[in-house]
């Protein structure tokens, strides 16, 4: 049997509609939609709400930068982990035109956290610690409500 419609050339270019003709699938949300935000930039956003919390009694905070990364490196190659719990945070002294850096380990905190609310007060402790080693005070003179739940 001869078919009477010949089939179609490939359309050269971007697909603009799906096989069934519904159209392109787009975002679930909006990007000014908290939804859209990934999980690396709403950690950020709260070691940022954290340190600004302090800078409002430390100034000097704005002379150090802050940092998340996803999990701590080992120093060494062949090093292993020794019975010690994983780092949280760190720091990194200023020297040779860098200035001090906290740093904050993303994964580690999450794992340990249950919500946004739990994760945000393990946050504000680890940077609230941190900053303290820093400038070489407790964490209680860093802030009068750490510790407190």
């Amino acid at each position: 049997m001869d078919n009477p419609v010949p089939p179609r050339a490939p359309a050269s270019g971007p697909r603009r509609r799906d096989r069934h003709g519904r159209g392109m699938r787009g975002p679930v949300a909006p990007p000014q939609v908290p939804l859209a935000a990934s999980r690396s930039e709403v950690f950020a956003d709260l070691v940022q709400d954290s340190v600004e919390r302090l800078e409002r009694r430390w100034p000097q905070l704005a002379d150090i930068d802050f940092t998340v990364l996803e999990v701590p490196r080992l120093e060494r190659s062949g090093e292993g982990w020794s019975d010690e719990a994983v780092p949280l945070g760190g720091t990194i002294a200023a020297r040779e035109g860098r200035p001090a850096r906290v740093v904050v380990y993303r994964r580690p905190i999450e794992i340990r956290t249950k919500g946004r609310d739990e994760r945000a007060a393990l946050v504000h402790e680890v940077v609230v610690e941190q900053v303290a080693e820093l400038l070489g005070l407790t964490p209680e003179t860093v802030d009068p409500r750490y510790g407190e739940d």
